[in-house]
């Protein structure tokens, strides 16, 4: 039995970055040795074992052999006599392909110390186009590593567009999709992701609704940059500069998708955008199972970013509606990520990045003056029921109008 370190801390080790989470493989063991040293079995689909102590994984070393569509279309074969060289061979990076032992003497049959040096995404083999997560991946890789001056291959790249065309990516369950698209929007270039997804042709199949903003004009006077898929990808750059959350990142994506729906005679002018692409946004949603604070939060930015950015005219009677579409009584921290959005909407138009948005702060006010209207004397006044629903808005109303006509002194 020999148990070596795998993939990504071993290449991160070697890249001088934080290594987090470790990968182990254990070549020339059977399942009956792992049970006797204690070890806990896990793997639904091949060996994989938690450490007695640790509670790291250890997967015995195996080939696979493609048998269905998809990512979950393998057949996989652990046994003593799978090498550390057949288990490598079918991982997707070479910077991934690489193990350690515990003298830190690496193994690399794949050359990915060479791939690290030459800033290089490159495939192991031919079986990389077997597997359409791995798409998704490189497209997370080359987000994550932008800012070491990593690309991908060129005979990678080519690869990555057989499978787009392929069909294989329509294969991908929703959860495994979502796994990928989440972490890659939480790396610091996540418009990166997006523009690789769009290189190889996966991004008109994975997200049609996104690819289609890409050559659609928008008034210049507002929008420098001009092209609303530019746009949407400096968007993403600054959500991902602001640190903005996963909820935050996943409405900055989405929140111009009915600029696509708009007729090419109308450009570049969007009218009702805000209202035609809900139903887009529904659908990209559904697609990816995405989990439901992101959804509610894209949904809301979608139809009211620009009520974010008109703030300062809006009438006591609309910012009103806009504070109840957002519960922010009972859910503050919503409307604060829909600020932020609309604040890195703001910020994500070419020579307007640094431009200070006062927006943001008038609406924190007008939540907070809207939040100060007490219950208990209308209800001491008899209000309930409907009544009080009543009583209460026009007091909030009444917040409203007298916080505007102070900004405004």
């Amino acid at each position: 039995m020999r148990i070596y370190k795998v993939g990504g801390a071993v290449r991160d080790r070697l890249l001088g970055k934080p290594v987090t989470d470790i990968d182990w493989v254990v070549v020339g063991a059977t399942t009956e040795e792992m049970l006797a040293k204690g070890f806990r079995p896990v793997g639904a689909d091949f060996p994989v074992f938690l450490h007695p102590k640790s509670g790291e994984e250890y997967a015995l070393a195996r080939t696979e052999r493609k048998s269905g569509r998809g990512y979950g279309g393998f057949t996989f074969h652990a046994s003593p006599e799978v090498t550390l060289e057949e288990d490598l061979i079918r991982r997707d990076l070479t910077i991934n392909a690489m193990a350690e032992d515990d003298q830190q003497n690496l193994t690399d049959p794949y050359h990915g110390q060479r791939d690290l040096k030459a800033r290089l995404l490159r495939h192991v083999s031919p079986a990389f186009a077997e597997d359409p997560l791995r798409v998704l991946r490189v497209a997370r890789f080359a987000a994550r590593y932008a800012a070491l001056d990593f690309s991908i291959a060129p005979e990678t790249l080519e690869l990555m567009r057989q499978l787009s065309e392929s069909g294989e990516l329509e294969a991908l369950t929703p959860e495994r999709s979502w796994k990928e698209i989440s972490r890659a929007l939480m790396q610091d270039q996540p418009q990166v992701f997006v523009e690789v997804l769009r290189a190889c042709g996966a991004l008109k199949v994975l997200m049609p609704e996104v690819d289609a903003l890409f050559g659609v004009p928008q008034p210049p006077v507002h929008h420098p940059e001009i092209d609303t898929g530019t746009h949407t990808l400096s968007v993403l750059q600054q959500a991902a500069l602001h640190k903005q959350p996963l909820t935050v990142r996943w409405a900055c994506l989405l929140h111009d998708l009915g600029k696509g729906l708009t007729p090419e005679d109308e450009w570049p002018r969007h009218i009702a955008h805000e209202f035609k692409g809900l139903n887009l946004i529904k659908a990209v949603n559904e697609r990816f199972k995405v989990p439901r604070d992101c959804q509610e939060l894209a949904l809301l930015v979608g139809e009211y970013h620009t009520h974010g950015h008109r703030a300062l005219e809006l009438k006591p009677s609309t910012l009103l509606e806009l504070l109840q579409s957002f519960d922010v009584y009972r859910r503050p921290q919503r409307f604060e990520e829909f600020i932020a959005a609309c604040e890195m909407d703001a910020r994500g138009r070419k020579g307007l990045e640094e431009r200070s948005y006062p927006q943001a702060d008038y609406l924190r006010g007008a939540a907070t003056a809207a939040r100060s209207v007490a219950v208990q004397p209308l209800l001491e006044k008899g209000f309930k029921g409907p009544e009080l629903g009543e009583a209460i808005k026009r007091e909030r109303l009444k917040a409203l109008k007298l916080y505007k006509e102070a900004a405004s002194a």
